[in-house]
């Protein structure tokens, strides 16, 4: 009898499940992209770069991050910068998601393992229709990034010329979709982001409306146009996205209306204090530095960025729905209901127990790595736990400290950002068995609390 080969890919789908699978994944795209941007010739200066920030730049840009040691549009060449737009837009729309389109377009069958996968990696309610949604979103992407880069493609040309703005604007209509933060703007001064357009309202809007449309998740676009946009019918988890979006957007414009920028003149205060709320959720961009924000605004900015987007969206962080999750399960412990109800429906207590776990797991990392960082770099306790939120959250704000980390420091924001990406349940549950653990009844005793 003649023997079958044992593949690569039998051999993950024989000893991981599919958390395990999308982390192999997201490892190997990583790695690959590092060592492509080892070689000389990813170099602007034609020196190949210390392997430690190849993976440095790779990771943040799998993992839509934005962190970088070397000002992107200065360091790298056109095939180091193509590389790093290729790593952010396939890590935008994930590893899993872009197997299953090349899948589709070689007429390949999709068994139920990618199918469970896919379900695990965009965070789908469930497996049914799973392929129908991803030919949405894959389509819905591009759409999104096309729109966005004929936008912003009048005042790139302007600026640029016709075939440089044109590069420009793709290059930052993927970035600012996928919620990455990579730009090229550091040929006008290294690291500066969008600092010089921080007047520029077409630009800044244009961002906005990209950032926004990427971190809501295409689960909750498919949800209204479904319903035509309309309330009603909507699910419970579309209802939280939206109402959290607005909360979320409104609160920190106001602080950085009134407060933060309150000697602006009136058209950049408004540009300025909305550009600066919503690229926290997860961007990466920004219009003001933040080396020069007061420690009240940077610690907004810190939970912004722990708070991140939606679920199955570009955007990272413990996510809008978490953060509701908490808010509702502790109101209602303080009124002593029975049940966490929102918008007329029951939420159940597993959902409540993973939302406490995740928020436990994000701050008892973040709480680690500001200790790491504020040690080993001798820096503010405010500027380390900034930059480490920025990684888990994967955002790719700072305060100007990333390019002069020291080596273990960046290791710890590597693994930061992979966290940030893949979610620390994936990484838990990747570890564990898919079923339930049963535990003997102990007897009950009761401890105070608060």
């Amino acid at each position: 009898m003649k023997s079958v080969p044992f593949t690569p890919v039998q051999f993950i789908r024989k000893h991981f499940n599919s958390f395990g699978t999308i982390l192999i994944e997201f490892m190997c795209l990583i790695l690959i992209g590092s060592a492509l941007l080892s070689l000389p010739f990813a170099s602007a200066d034609h020196q190949p770069v210390p392997f430690i920030n190849a993976l440095f730049t790779s990771t943040s840009a799998v993992c839509v991050t934005g962190l970088v040691v070397y000002d992107t549009a200065t360091q790298w060449s056109m095939f180091g910068r193509t590389i790093i737009l290729i790593l952010i837009q396939i890590g935008g729309i994930g590893v899993v998601s872009m197997s299953v389109l090349l899948m589709i377009a070689t007429g390949k069958r999709i068994g139920i393992f990618q199918r469970l996968t896919m379900q695990d990696a965009i965070s789908a309610p469930q497996i049914g229709g799973i392929v129908r949604f991803t030919r949405f979103f894959l389509k819905g992407t591009l759409l999104f990034e096309g729109l966005g880069t004929l936008l912003l493609l009048p005042p790139f040309a302007k600026e640029f010329g016709m075939w440089k703005g044109l590069g420009y604007a793709l290059f930052h209509s993927i970035s600012a979709f996928c919620n990455a933060g990579f730009d090229l703007m550091g040929m006008k001064e290294p690291f500066s982001s969008f600092t010089h357009y921080y007047g520029h309202t077409w630009i800044s809007l244009v961002l906005i409306l990209l950032i926004i449309t990427g971190g809501l998740g295409f689960m909750t676009w498919q949800d209204l146009l479904k319903n035509q946009f309309r309330r009603k019918g909507l699910r419970l988890q579309t209802k939280v996205i939206l109402s959290m979006t607005f909360v979320l957007i409104l609160l920190p414009f106001l602080y950085f209306f009134f407060y933060e920028y309150a000697g602006m003149k009136l058209s950049e205060r408004i540009t300025v204090s909305l550009f600066q709320a919503v690229t926290p959720r997860t961007a990466g961009f920004n219009t003001m530095p933040y080396d020069e924000m007061s420690e009240a605004g940077l610690l907004i900015t810190i939970i912004l960025m722990m708070i991140g987007g939606a679920p199955g969206s570009t955007a990272g962080g413990m996510k809008l729905t978490t953060v509701f999750v908490l808010l509702a399960s502790s109101h209602a412990y303080i009124r002593h209901y029975s049940n966490v109800n929102a918008f007329h429906r029951r939420i159940e207590p597993d959902i409540v127990h993973n939302a406490f776990t995740v928020m436990t797991v994000y701050l008892i990392l973040l709480l680690l790595g500001t200790i790491l960082l504020s040690g080993a770099e001798r820096i503010p306790v405010i500027h380390a736990m900034f930059e480490c939120a920025s990684a888990l959250g994967t955002v790719g704000l700072t305060t100007g400290i990333t390019p002069g980390l020291k080596t273990i420091s960046k290791i710890v924001l590597i693994g930061f950002m992979f966290l940030g990406r893949t979610g620390g349940l994936t990484i838990a549950y990747a570890m564990i068995s898919n079923s339930m653990r049963v535990q003997p009844r102990m007897p009950s005793e009761r401890i105070t609390v608060g």
